[in-house]
């Protein structure tokens, strides 16, 4: 397993690695990579915003608000960037959170009057004193992030009040976030003490053990106030308010008929890695994941919450499935996720996760190479990562020379996270304010295109299609660059200024029914200088529009998350006639697109051949006897069957690609039901 000091030095090389390709200051990427981090686990919300300001006294750089649970949280950092471990001290400690309290204390005195309103910090004072004003603030939150160690002395940090508002504080250090790397890959965990009375279900499976509870409202409520979004399984959507009907249903029930709640109600399913039980009441509950029964839980969440409304005799039942195999954590709870899902009307893409687009990419990102540039022998890897930590992950068991030829083979600086992809995927889609909703948003959007076109086109996600990603990937890190280095840009907006460039110039090549040829971007692995010169002419122009709402906007950054400001932004004029050499027709793309699909097409059923031929004929033999039995044989067509058993007493010695493709899918389906091989 990865070390504390192995994971600290690939965090550093990761921050350098982000600064330098995308133009920031190490400073940033250390807030965003971690931030990221925080989301992705719950802590934060996909609100999150970098903000810097600094004065004597006070310092802040970026800050974050749950509006469902009424949490502000204003965060610091100390970023040490040495190659051992640091100590944060206690009066750093202490420091820090000292000026985060005296900027939420000005900024609820009005701060906001003394700032420029085009400043990111503006938005964050005017923020904190519109939300107190309203009451929209029940708990403050300071966060101080660090790649260094908290010092051992501080062992608890009394809460405090900020105009009576309850303030919480919290030390992200390099630990938590080596833990926060250790829960991607199936290592990390986190315990819930219950008191749950229960009755355990019979099962002879290897893989899990199950148990039906009852669990009461404000047993429920408490949990989800202190650990929110971590609790609801991360690729299934979350509560959308009392809009739906659904939502209304549950506030109703609630209102009017709380000891009716059981019976109209069908409850939550969750999973763990372990229970503890006493007196039959189940008492402690490792890894706690409600993969069905989200917006159940918000909303009784928020009955109490914002509609005071009593849930003291709300009883939900829950089914609780503790998987056996910790190895396959991962796997069981996104299974359990998705069946247990489809009764509702769930979005394809919020099961993304299990998509076969994921193995395509990583396919093609370990198979295709980049030709070597600029005098270097070496050839390298565009490397997917699917889940963040893989690519440390990858090198973990390795020889210390076998770890430095993967390194070569797959920089640092040619590492693509999903959630990265997914922003420069949705700005060249023309959808910017989406991007500025932030990353889970943009991803999200991502997903639902992905999967729609899955379904329409199985054969879409092809090698063209990967390097043409990749490409995307250079031009977003290139015009990231571009905006650092301008000399207008004064700090402010530039995440916005790059996905609506992008966009923008994505917009004026498609109003002319035309296309980029990425094959130039992906075979010099940069962009080209005319392309680069018209990129510095529309961020200029982006950064003056978005800077200039229409009267009324005081907030910028709210502004470029609506549509209507991408369709005012993408009336802004622009010339592409300086890069007419990089541009291709409809024809030539129809024509290339059709060579790739018949490429895939000859390419997969090899695939398929290969992967059916090279598994063991014993594990076919098991196969057909698994569908044989009483309770499988009607899933299968009368064709099915005659394939399986042929091939499984060898009357079929080569199997033609016709007959591989059913026995590939009838080998699948049975992986998913659970069939497992002797």
């Amino acid at each position: 397993m990865i070390t504390l000091e192995e994971f600290h030095e690939d965090f550093l090389q990761s921050i350098l690695s982000d600064s330098e390709s995308r133009g920031l200051i190490k400073a940033q990427s250390f807030f965003e990579l971690v931030c990221e981090d925080l989301m992705n686990v719950g802590d934060l919300t996909n609100n999150y915003t970098m903000a810097e300001y600094i004065k004597t006294g006070c310092e802040v750089y970026g800050y974050d608000y749950d509006d469902e649970r009424k949490i502000f949280t204003l965060i610091n950092f100390q970023f040490f960037q040495d190659e051992t471990i640091e100590t944060l001290t206690k009066q750093q400690v202490n420091t820090k959170f000292k000026r985060l309290k005296k900027f939420a204390e000005l900024s609820i005195a009005g701060l906001y009057n003394d700032l420029e309103e085009t400043s990111d910090a503006f938005s964050l004072a005017y923020n904190i004193y519109r939300y107190v004003n309203n009451r929209s603030i029940d708990k403050f939150r300071l966060f101080i992030l660090t790649d260094g160690k908290v010092t051992r002395n501080i062992i608890d940090i009394p809460n405090d009040k900020i105009s009576g508002i309850n303030i919480e504080h919290q030390i992200i250090d390099i630990e938590y976030i080596y833990t926060i790397f250790l829960s991607y890959n199936g290592s990390g965990s986190y315990d819930i003490e219950l008191n749950i009375p229960y009755l355990e279900a019979g099962s002879n499976s290897n893989e899990y053990q199950s148990y039906l509870g009852i669990i009461d409202g404000n047993q429920l409520y408490k949990i989800y106030e202190e650990y929110g979004q971590k609790l609801l399984e991360q690729n299934v959507r979350t509560f959308l308010q009392f809009r739906g009907a659904v939502n209304k249903g549950i506030k109703n029930t609630i209102q009017y008929k709380p000891d009716m709640f059981f019976a109209y109600n069908n409850g939550i399913t969750a999973t763990a890695t372990q229970v503890e039980t006493k007196n039959g009441y189940i008492t402690k509950v490792k890894d706690f994941q409600i993969v069905n029964g989200g917006q159940t839980t918000s909303a009784i969440y928020a009955a109490k919450k914002n509609n005071k409304l009593d849930i003291s005799n709300i009883a939900v039942q829950m089914k609780l499935s503790v998987v056996k195999n910790l190895d396959k954590k991962g796997e069981f709870v996104s299974s359990v996720s998705q069946y247990a899902n489809t009764q509702n009307k769930v979005n394809k893409s919020d099961f993304f996760s299990n998509s076969p687009f994921h193995k395509e990419m990583k396919d093609y990102s370990k198979r295709i190479w980049v030709s070597s540039r600029g005098g270097s022998q070496s050839r390298t890897h565009w490397f997917y990562e699917r889940v963040r930590g893989e690519y440390l992950n990858e090198q973990a068991y390795l020889t210390p020379a076998k770890k430095k030829q993967f390194q070569i083979e797959n920089p640092k600086n040619q590492l693509i996270e999903k959630t990265f992809l997914a922003k420069c995927e949705n700005s060249w889609d023309r959808k910017p304010h989406i991007v500025s909703k932030g990353a889970q948003y943009s991803f999200q959007e991502f997903a639902n295109t992905i999967s729609e076109t899955l379904e329409k086109n199985k054969l879409a996600v092809t090698e063209s299609y990967f390097r043409n990603a990749v490409s995307r990937v250079i031009l977003f890190r290139k015009t990231e660059k571009i905006v650092s280095n301008a000399s207008w840009y004064e700090n402010a907006y530039r995440a916005q200024i790059v996905t609506y460039s992008i966009a923008l110039l994505s917009h004026a090549i498609h109003e002319k029914n035309v296309f980029l040829d990425f094959n130039s971007i992906w075979g010099e692995q940069e962009l080209p200088m005319d392309l680069v010169n018209l990129l510095e002419v529309i961020t200029k122009k982006v950064h003056d529009k978005i800077t200039n709402p229409p009267a009324g906007v005081a907030n910028i950054g709210q502004w470029c998350k609506k549509e209507e400001c991408w369709q005012k932004v993408r009336k802004v004029d622009i010339d592409i006639r300086p890069i007419k050499s990089f541009l291709k027709n409809k024809e030539e793309v129809k024509y290339e697109r059709k060579e790739e699909k018949q490429q895939k097409e000859l390419d997969n059923g090899i695939e398929i051949q290969a992967f059916v031929v090279q598994t063991n004929i014993e594990h076919w033999i098991q196969l057909h006897d698994y569908y044989m039995s009483k309770s499988n044989i009607k899933s299968l067509s009368m064709t099915q069957r005659d394939i399986l058993r042929k091939y499984s007493e060898g009357v079929l010695s080569i199997p033609t690609e016709k007959q591989s493709k059913v026995l590939y899918y009838l080998y699948q389906k049975a992986v998913k039901e659970g069939w497992d091989i002797v």
